[in-house]
């Protein structure tokens, strides 16, 4: 199978999950089995640091499930790092103007693009030794970034921080975008629904993707329906609390 970049490339949507509970080290053979073309595993919010994402990486090694890992912030630490242990692509939060995406991406990718540092024989190219150009060129192909644009400031750039080369997706942080608005939770609000499509229509001007997390089935369609096109499922914890609540009030009707 492709890389999830280029299947997105290819076939203009890709499907997967959001992980910020379950982080167990048969979650990504799960995720993979339920069909998810990606894990997209959270450390903003979390309190999940890289050792917890390097195994579920590695988790995914020999499965048809692309790692991806939200960092904390946009700093170079973080991104690089994240690159290193296998992850085939980051998530930055609160990405609020053309210099902050154009910096990520020089730290997602290696020179002369980029500023990456380079260890090469490690984790992100599975231990294995290949010529250092190879190896970069692999990188180049395969390294997804999600730029989240979830501030007023992120809003009123959103169309220079997608015009930038090295930016592949720009993702709707909806609930951050409805708190810096200053109607927080209000999802049908008029500026909020304007906001929407001028992500989106940002997006599709500059030939990238548009991202969004549905909680659940309408969630999904409405999004789908406003141009969304790289859609993660979930969160996790909220997954199983809904399908137990279910599942408990199957049961407590048998009484």
């Amino acid at each position: 199978m492709p890389a999830l970049k280029q299947q997105l490339r290819q076939d203009g949507h890709a499907f997967g999950a959001m992980v910020m509970e379950f982080f167990t080290p048969g979650l990504p053979g799960i995720l993979a089995a339920a069909g998810a073309r990606f894990g997209l595993f959270d450390m903003e919010h979390t309190g999940a640091g890289l050792e917890t994402m390097k195994m579920l990486v590695a988790g995914c090694r020999g499965l048809d499930l692309a790692p991806l890992v939200r960092v904390p912030r946009g700093e170079y630490h973080f991104i690089a790092r994240a690159l290193d242990i296998g992850a085939h692509g980051v998530m930055v939060p609160m990405v609020n103007s053309a210099a902050e995406a154009a910096h990520i991406a020089a730290c997602a990718h290696y020179p002369p693009v980029g500023r990456r540092g380079a260890a090469f024989g490690v984790a992100h190219d599975d231990y294995r030794a290949d010529a250092p150009a190879a190896v970069m060129a692999r990188a180049a192909e395969r390294t997804l970034v999600i730029a989240q644009i979830e501030t007023v400031d992120g809003l009123r750039e959103v169309e220079a921080i997608a015009a930038t080369p090295g930016i592949d997706v720009v993702w709707l942080g909806h609930f951050d975008l409805s708190n810096f608005m200053g109607i927080p939770g209000q999802f049908q609000h008029p500026d909020f629904l304007a906001a929407v499509r001028r992500i989106v229509a940002a997006a599709q001007s500059f030939g990238k993707v548009a991202g969004f997390m549905a909680s659940d089935d309408t969630w999904a369609r409405e999004y789908w329906a406003h141009g969304f096109r790289m859609l993660a499922y979930g969160p996790d914890h909220l997954l199983l609390q809904a399908a137990l609540r279910a599942g408990l009030g199957t049961l407590r009707g048998l009484v």
